[in-house]
Order: C-alpha cells, then sequence, then structure tokens
C-alpha cells in the first residue's frame, strides 16, 4: 500500500497552516483546520499500517487446531487490491476511528504490551482480515477471505456484524465469500447472508445504523456503531444492540443537538461536519453524570452514554471533539516535553473536572477539553429557554472559572514547548474574556460554590502537611497552646488516595436544584444526608450531620470540607470555617495524628478553630 499523496515526491512533513494554528490554539478551528488534522492522521495510520506488517514478516501468529488458517499476507494482497481499484472504499475504511484504535492496540499487543482485550493474539492480529474483507466489500470486489469469529460474531468493520447462534467456542474463524455485492459468512453449519445493499439488516446480520442529522442543507452522517469491538476506549468489547426505542431517542437526540450546535456553535458544527465519524452508545449513567470518552488513536470516534437531555448531548460532543482536534494537534507536536528519562517523579496537578490528580500532560487534555465546553455555554446560555437558562448560565460560570485558574496555574510551566505555551497564551486571553462576561447573581454563586466545594475535598483528600509540622501540632494542641504551629502551613506535600470518588457532589447537587427541582436527589453516589441538608440551606443540621460523619467509624474526608461550608456565615465559627474551606488537609492531618497518639479524637469544630486561628494564608 502507498501513500498517493507523497508516492511521487518523496519524504513529506505535514505542517499546519499559520491560520489553522491560530484557530486551533485558540480551541477552536473550522473544517479547514481538520480536514489538515485528518491528511495528517492519514498518514499516521499507513505508518501504523506499515509498522504492523513489519510486525509480522516472519509470519502469523499460531492458531489452535480446528480453525481455518488466516494468512495476513492474503489480507495485505485483498487491501492493496481494493486501494488501486476503489481508493474510497479503501479511504473509509482506513480511516474510520476504530482502524486507528485495532491498528494501536494490535501493534502493542505485538510488541508485548499489556493485553486490553481477553482475546488471543491471533485473533486480534486477524482483525486485519476483517479490515481487508469490509474495505473490499464496499469496493464491491469478488473475494474469499478467512475472519476471526468472536463470542459467536463475526464483526467487518464500517459494515456491520453477522452473529452465530450455534458456535459456542469464543474464539474461531468464519470464511467471507463476496460475489457481486453479495455476502456470505459461514461459521461451523451456519451461513449469513447480506446484500447487495449490506447497509440493510437481515436474519443473522446486524447492519451499522448511519444517522442522517440534518434533513436539509449540506448533510451530516454518522455511524452509531454498537458493533464494532474496538468502537469503546480504550478496553474493546463485544457487540451492545439498541432496542428500537433506544435506537429512536439516540437518532432524536443526536439530531436536536447537531441543530443546536449548527445555531450555537457553527464552526465546531463544520469542523464535526469533516471530522465526527462515529459515536458508540452507552446505557444512561447517573443524572449529571454522563460519561464519553474519546482516544487519540481513534481520531473521528466518541464514546458517550446517553444524556439526560440534548443541551448536555451537543456540549458532550462539543467537549470529546476538543479531545480529537487535540490529539491531532499533538501527532503533529507535542505541548509538553517528557519527564526526566532518569527516573524522576511526575509531577501531579489539581484538575477541577477529576477526583484525582493528573500529569501535565492530561491537565492540558483538560483545558482545552472544557474550554470549549465553556465556549459552547457562553453562546448557548443566551439561545436556551427560559427554563433551561440557569443551568446553562451555571455551566457557563463554572467551567470558565475552572479552565481560566488551572490555565493561570501552569501557563508558565517549564516543560511546556512552545506549541503548548502557545496554546495556554491564547486560552488564557480567552479565559480572560468569559470571566468579564456578566453571568444572574444566583447562578455565579452556585458555581462559585460548586468549584470551591470541589477543590476543598480533593485536598482533603489528596493532600498532606509536612508529617513533622503535624507532629508540632498535636503536641501544641495536647498542651493547650493558644495557636497551631507556624510549620504547619508549610506547603502540604501531594499523597494521592486511589479511592477518592464523587467529589463533585455540590455541582451536582446545584445541577438538580436549577434542572430538575422536583427530582428526588437522594440516591445520588457519594451524596450523603448531610450534603442534602446543605444544599436546602439548613446549615445547623449539616454542621450536625458531618459532625457526626467525622465521628464515625470510618471518618468520611469530603466531610471536612463539608463542614466548612455549614459554618460559614456564623462569625463564632469564622476561623473554622475559613480553615476547612481552604486548608481542610490540616484538620484531616492532625485529627488523624491525635487519634493515632491519644486513642481520641477532638471535637471537629473546636479544632478547626484552633487550626484557623489567626491564619493569613487562607484565600
Amino acid at each position: 500500500m502507498s501513500d498517493r499523496r507523497t508516492a511521487t515526491t518523496g519524504l513529506a512533513f505535514h505542517r499546519l497552516s499559520e491560520s489553522s494554528a491560530a484557530a486551533l490554539a485558540l480551541g477552536e478551528g473550522g473544517s479547514a483546520a481538520v480536514e489538515e488534522l485528518v491528511t495528517a492522521e492519514r498518514s499516521r495510520r499507513l505508518l501504523l499500517v506499515r509498522a504492523l506488517a513489519d510486525g509480522l514478516s516472519e509470519g502469523d501468529p499460531p492458531q489452535p487446531a480446528g480453525t481455518g488458517p488466516m494468512s495476513h499476507r492474503a489480507a495485505w494482497t485483498l487491501l492493496a487490491r481494493t486501494q488501486q481499484l476503489a481508493p474510497q472504499a479503501f479511504e473509509d475504511t482506513l480511516m474510520c476511528p476504530h482502524t486507528g484504535m485495532w491498528l494501536s492496540l494490535a501493534l502493542r499487543r505485538l510488541r508485548g504490551a499489556t493485553a486490553y482485550e481477553d482475546a488471543p493474539l491471533w485473533v486480534v492480529i486477524g482483525h486485519l482480515s476483517a479490515l481487508a474483507a469490509a474495505a473490499a466489500t464496499r469496493a464491491g470486489l469478488n473475494f474469499s477471505l478467512t475472519v476471526p469469529v468472536r463470542h459467536g460474531r463475526v464483526p467487518l468493520p464500517t459494515l456491520g456484524c453477522a452473529a452465530f447462534e450455534d458456535v459456542a467456542e469464543p474464539w474461531g474463524t468464519a470464511q467471507v465469500d463476496a460475489r457481486e455485492g453479495r455476502l456470505r459468512i459461514t461459521a461451523g453449519r451456519q451461513t449469513v447472508t447480506a446484500g447487495p445493499d449490506w447497509s440493510l439488516g437481515a436474519p443473522g446480520w446486524h447492519a451499522v445504523r448511519r444517522l442522517e442529522l440534518e434533513p436539509t442543507g449540506p448533510g451530516k452522517r454518522l455511524a452509531l456503531d454498537e458493533l464494532d469491538p474496538y468502537r469503546t476506549f480504550p478496553h474493546p468489547s463485544p457487540p451492545r444492540l439498541l432496542s428500537a426505542t433506544e435506537a429512536r431517542t439516540w437518532e432524536e437526540q443526536l439530531t436536536e443537538a447537531w441543530a443546536i450546535l449548527r445555531r450555537d456553535e457553527p464552526q465546531s458544527a463544520e469542523a464535526m461536519r469533516v471530522g465526527l465519524m462515529s459515536l458508540a452508545p452507552t446505557p444512561a449513567r447517573e443524572r449529571y453524570r454522563p460519561h464519553s470518552v474519546t482516544a487519540g488513536d481513534a481520531f473521528g470516534g466518541v464514546m458517550a452514554s446517553r444524556p439526560d437531555d440534548v443541551a448536555q448531548l451537543a456540549a458532550t460532543l462539543v467537549h470529546e471533539f476538543q479531545h480529537t482536534k487535540l490529539g491531532g494537534l499533538i501527532h503533529l507536536g507535542p505541548l509538553s516535553e517528557p519527564t526526566d528519562p532518569r527516573g524522576a517523579h511526575e509531577q501531579l496537578f489539581y484538575a477541577p473536572w477529576r477526583d484525582d490528580p493528573r500529569p501535565l500532560s492530561g491537565l492540558l487534555q483538560g483545558i482545552y477539553a472544557f474550554a470549549g465546553v465553556a465556549r459552547f455555554w457562553s453562546v448557548h446560555r443566551h439561545a436556551a429557554d427560559a427554563a433551561y437558562a440557569p443551568m446553562a448560565h451555571f455551566e457557563f460560570a463554572l467551567w470558565r472559572a475552572q479552565v481560566s485558574a488551572t490555565v493561570d496555574l501552569v501557563h508558565r510551566h517549564d516543560r511546556l514547548t512552545s506549541l503548548g505555551r502557545r496554546l495556554l497564551g491564547a486560552l488564557r486571553g480567552r479565559c480572560e474574556e468569559w470571566m468579564s462576561e456578566a453571568v444572574p447573581p444566583a447562578e455565579l454563586a452556585a458555581a462559585r460554590e460548586a468549584a470551591a466545594d470541589h477543590r476543598a475535598r480533593w485536598r482533603a483528600h489528596h493532600l498532606r502537611p509536612p508529617a513533622a509540622a503535624v507532629e508540632d501540632a498535636v503536641g501544641a494542641w495536647r498542651r493547650g497552646e493558644a495557636r497551631p504551629p507556624a510549620t504547619l502551613a508549610a506547603r502540604p506535600e501531594l499523597a494521592p488516595v486511589a479511592d477518592a470518588r464523587y467529589l463533585d457532589t455540590a455541582a451536582v447537587l446545584a445541577r438538580y436544584r436549577l434542572g430538575s427541582p422536583a427530582a428526588d436527589p437522594g440516591d445520588i453516589e457519594g451524596v450523603q444526608p448531610a450534603d442534602l441538608l446543605l444544599a436546602r440551606g439548613e446549615l445547623s443540621g449539616a454542621r450536625d450531620a458531618f459532625v457526626e460523619q467525622l465521628g464515625g467509624e470510618k471518618p468520611v474526608f469530603a466531610a471536612w470540607a463539608g463542614l466548612g461550608r455549614a459554618l460559614a456565615g456564623v462569625a463564632e465559627h469564622r476561623d473554622a470555617s475559613r480553615l476547612l474551606r481552604h486548608r481542610p488537609e490540616r484538620a484531616r492531618a492532625v485529627q488523624s495524628a491525635l487519634e493515632h497518639a491519644t486513642g481520641q479524637r477532638a471535637d471537629p469544630v473546636e479544632l478547626a478553630a484552633w487550626l484557623g486561628r489567626g491564619e493569613t494564608d487562607l484565600d
């Protein structure tokens, strides 16, 4: 296989035009910028294909007895024939997001990396034959090829999947025969036929759903893929067929979300028209906690849970397409230098959209993605209907502040490349513009409270004052000294807690209040009765409930932050509230050390008041 764009001119390098580079640095970029990224991604895919071919130069992985032999050479031959006779069919298969994901995982597996799926190597490599069969079918070629069977299913990427009820073995092979546009797929004693229009369903054959999102206009087609094993990231998964109702709901919501994007984010819509190729649907998650994923190796693909509403889905598409654009940009040039190869520990940071600390590379991904989210809500809040506008104002106020604070944290980091500095400089200027925009007072206050609460809970989980300072504080407390030692104000150390979860409860409860006031939020994961009392403004009851949590057999770390909010506004608890809202890790560490030293815990409010007495380093 050859790259037709460079075969006659020799080695070439992809470079973004200055206009595209400037637009992408701002988190923007329309169809022209994305077309440049797609062109570069195509070359990268061809390089991965060549790397895989080189890795298989010594032969195919061994197969168990009783399976039809698969040959990567036969697959290469068929792919090359397809590229020559029907270039578009080859391109459609090559540039499918799932092809990129498979290529990356197959190469890693071939080189001995940890497996991301339970399929044996010969099945993973055999997916090349499935790709070749799919491309040749799209081209209308006649062929016969052996392909893998996965738990009774034969996926043919971009086309569909054949299901065999009588195949008991988890891994096997099937024969695919194509004649005059018709497919015959045989496994064991069963044969599934499809075509000549393979986009239609047939007994045993499930075609890839392709949605037309624009009834009028230039058109936008999107694959709603339930079938391809490599549609989910980072772990492949078996097909999950949508019911007729689910499929109809997804089609309606995607069509409405696309209309919102065309109206509120027209440049993003034009970019997605070129670069957004497929969406892998997953079941709905907990309300106001949607889940979505992209992968740098799967350019153009998104995995997303069923949304709560179409505006949320539109924001999700913007969020994930930001990751797609940034992934393509990083393939052309890194944003940050790698860590010291001599073994230096990776520096980790607070990321307001995560429960865990993140490395610089991950933080930059989040900054870029949520800058797109803030941009979306900045416009949509003015276009949303009156009932939804408070939610949109809240989302804009929350994400502009979170992105702005995070950009300020790292925009001068010494590991940033020139591209990274340019990108963060551009986004910093955009954040300054957003921060100057007016937001209704109630939604602004809710966003500030949610942001502060997440940060305080994160600190309570992941930060520790220096051990010597904690020991000094325990001694001072036991001696009855008036103030804690000054050493406790030293920079805390990062000590990540692996099971930190649901630190976003304040934001989720704010969304319930703004978007679903009649709904019962009592069964939200991570939300305690104390949190509900706090959300309802019952501060006295919330204070008592948080104190009870901190006195339990296994204290809840996040309760320190909640207690700080419950004590706010009460003059006698001013020191305690400020300490817990800004430095809750001090109370957690000293309380734990006190219990270890004496077998008893201090009253949380009294301890926090003592720790906060006279402090000047609190924001």
